[in-house]
Parts: structure tokens; sequence; C-alpha cells
């Protein structure tokens, strides 16, 4: 099929190298032209595992294609997905702005039928939106189709090749059998393509991150609940997720969520409802939650060390808000860091791809070391916020060395605590106490 995906950025660029490698023709259009001219010669501006070598495969096969026309590149496709950002508004809600340009030039430049896509996250409504804009400017055939992505940083080439499940909100009985037939490929393992209506389409979305979130959130409860009761969160876990109800997915506590959806797609969904004249009290306190967790990581740090840092030097594990990932957006280590820095502390930083990111936030007030081991050197505590697979099994009598004090703070549950107070380590994990290793 002749296809064209309107944006590059994360979701464009994957759902248009993928729909390439299963044979489609797709444009994919931006206005950022040196981003553009970087793409068609191979360079990414994301760290995605396995979409550098899926975008220049089908690029060299003539199959991707980047352009700044968008205009070109309705006229030529059948299908057009919008793929643009719905950044967070001040009030909570998604900002529909770019969406809504989008529409306006699709308007302008229909041809014939088309089939425009909505597959930014957009609150219910959007689709009627985008259509009545599009239909102030011609008086072709469309369709508007909701068809939300589910994909996670990380993983998100294999998500979208694979997907656990496809949804199509379409209004249209042509519109749906075009989009069954261009998933058809992706669904072969029989996974299912779940048709309905425009509007619980674009619910769906946020209502399954939204209950992610809730899960998040609830395991950190439960934490923190078992560091005041005595027990160990780790083993609570352990007997609840062996319930096959409760299940093992999204339930570590930690330091909570963050990264560009379910933080947004939180606020939007309590936006939705204040404007529907509703309230959802359980999503409302998951976000309060939320922001709570890291400040009780932070707070432990404080009571350790005291209120004034300086002098004090803090060796980071992990910037980015998840690993596989350079993306830092709403990342807990934001919140920590700059907690640390306020009361004039340094931070010796590690991560393994999100150094660029790191670097427009605090430029040179942190530090960047080159490995793990090179954060450590003369710092007084280590920090682990972000749990990298090369985190899971780190030389420990090298990092008693590296380390002024033999003190860890786990943000992620990385190691057994038995263990490493048997190596010889104070450590503090979430949802279980921790004593010094020399009282005073």
């Amino acid at each position: 099929m002749k296809v064209c995906v309107i944006g590059t950025g994360y979701v464009g660029l994957v759902a248009g190298a993928c729909l390439a490698e299963m044979g489609n023709d797709v444009i994919c259009v931006d206005n950022n032209l040196e981003k553009l001219e970087k793409l068609r010669h191979g360079i990414i501006p994301i760290y995605e595992p396995g979409l550098e070598d899926l975008i220049k495969s089908n690029v060299n096969e003539n199959r991707l294609h980047f352009s700044s026309d968008l205009d070109e590149g309705v006229k030529k496709s059948l299908i057009c997905f919008i793929a643009v950002g719905t950044p967070q508004g001040e009030d909570g809600s998604a900002d529909l702005h770019y969406v809504k340009q989008v529409a306006e030039s699709i308007g302008k430049s229909i041809n014939g039928y088309k089939i425009i896509v909505d597959k930014s996250t957009v609150p219910v409504g959007t689709a009627e939106i985008v259509a009545d804009i599009i239909r102030s400017h011609t008086n072709e055939e469309f369709d508007v189709v909701s068809n939300p992505e589910f994909l996670k940083q990380g993983a998100a080439v294999d998500d979208f090749l694979r997907p656990d499940r496809v949804i199509i909100g379409a209004n249209s009985e042509r519109a749906r059998d075009i989009m069954l037939d261009l998933y058809a490929p992706f669904v072969r393992n029989q996974n299912p393509i779940i048709t309905m209506d425009t509007r619980s389409a674009e619910m769906v979305k946020y209502a399954s991150n939204s209950f992610l979130a809730v899960k998040i959130s609830y395991a950190n409860e439960i934490a923190n609940l078992c560091e005041a009761v005595g027990a160990d969160v780790n083993k609570v876990r352990l007997g609840m997720c062996a319930d096959t109800r409760i299940g093992t997915k999204f339930l570590y506590p930690g330091l909570g969520y963050g990264g560009s959806c379910f933080p947004k797609d939180v606020k939007a969904l309590l936006k939705t409802a204040s404007v529907y004249g509703t309230e959802c009290p359980i999503i409302n306190a998951a976000d309060k939650t939320n922001k709570h967790q890291r400040q009780l990581f932070i707070n432990k740090i404080i009571s350790r060390f005291g209120e004034d840092l300086s002098g004090l030097t803090f060796a980071a594990w992990g910037l980015a808000f998840k690993p596989k990932t350079n993306d830092m957006r709403e990342a807990p280590s934001i919140t920590i860091i700059n907690a640390l820095l306020e009361r004039g502390a340094k931070i010796q930083a590690y991560d393994p791809k999100a150094y660029d990111y790191a670097y427009s936030i605090w430029n040179d007030r942190i530090s960047y070391a080159n490995s793990s081991y090179e954060a450590l050197e003369n710092a007084d505590c280590l920090l682990l916020i972000t749990e990298w697979n090369e985190f899971r099994r780190p030389d420990f009598e090298r990092i008693k060395k590296l380390l002024k004090n033999p003190v860890i703070f786990d943000g992620r549950n990385q190691y057994d605590y038995n263990s490493m107070r048997d190596k010889g380590f104070e450590y503090y994990q979430v949802g279980r106490k921790a004593e010094r290793l020399n009282k005073e």
C-alpha cells in the first residue's frame, strides 16, 4: 500500500520503518530539513534497539522515503498517519495544535479517497475534530480512523512488528477493511485486531496507560508500607504475583514511572474527566504517589548524609527514564539529581545512551563518566537510578575499592539485600528498612 506518515518523532519513525518492512511504500514527512537529511543517511535522532538497521535497510530497498513535502506525500498515498506530538498543556490537557495543523494541510492536499489515521495519542473526540477540519477544506471523500500505538521504549520495533493487539477505531466499513488488510501481516501469530468506534479506540490508550500507572504506584505504596512495618517488599511481591489474577508485570517497586507517555497520559485523562464533569480519584492518587516516590528516595539520602551535601560526591548509575532508551522526559534522575545539586552535592553520572539529553539539562553542572566504574571514583556513595542490564552483575569488590564509603542507594531493587550486607555494603532499597554498618 501507499502510506504517508506525518511526523518523524519516536512513533512516526517506528511506524514508518515497520510498515515499510512489510512491503508498503512509505513516505515519512517532516518540516525539519536537517533531521530529514540525517535520516536519509541513516543517522537516527533517537536510540531504539533495531530501529537504525530497519531504517537503513528499507531506505536501501527504496520502500522508505523521507520528505518535507506534505502535499506530495498525501497525494501519493491512500493512508495518511498523523504522528505528530501532542505535548502536555499547562492545564494537563493534550495540546492538539500540531494535529490540527496537519489536518488542515491534509484537507488542502486531498486528491481522492483517503484514510486519515490518528496515530498520535489524542483525547476522546479528536477523530471528529480532525474530520471537521479536513471537511472544511475539501469535498473529497475520506475517513478518519483512530489507531493508537502501544510501543514500549526499548522494545518498540518488536512491539510494532509483533503486537499483542491492534486497535482500529473506524466508523466506516471501507476504512475498517483497508486497515485490517494493512495490519494483517503483523498478526500472523493470531494476536487480535480489535475494531470499534473511534471514541472507544481513543479511550483505550489512555485507559491502558493509566491502569499501568496505577499498578506502579500501588507497588510503591505497598513498598513504603513494608518499610514502615518491617516487611520485605521483594518477598511480598513474589507472594502477590503468584496469584494469576494479579500477574508479575508493572508491579515492581522503585522510583515511579516517567517517560513521554505515562505522566502525560495520566494528566490528560484526568483533564478529560474534569471536562466531562466526572472524577477519577484512583488515577489522581496514582499521579500524586508517583511524584512523592522520588522525594522519599531523596529523603533517604538526606537522612543518611544530612541536609547540607556540600563537599559530597554522588555517583549516579542511569539517567534515562528506563533502560534501552536515551529518553529522559519525566525521568526520576532529573528530580533526584536536581535536589542533590541544590544542597551542594557534586554528581558523577554514567548512562550508556542518555548523555546528549542529559547535557541539554545540566550542561557542565554534573560530570559525565565514560564507564560505570569511572563514575564511582572517589564518590561518597552510589545511586542506582536506571536498571540497565550492565548494572545487574557488577564487580562489587571493585565498587567498594572505588567508593569512599561502601554505601548504595538502589532505586530499582537490583540486588539481594542480605547478600549486599554480607559483602560489607550499607544497602538501601525501596520497600525494606536498612541499617548503617557503623552505628554511632
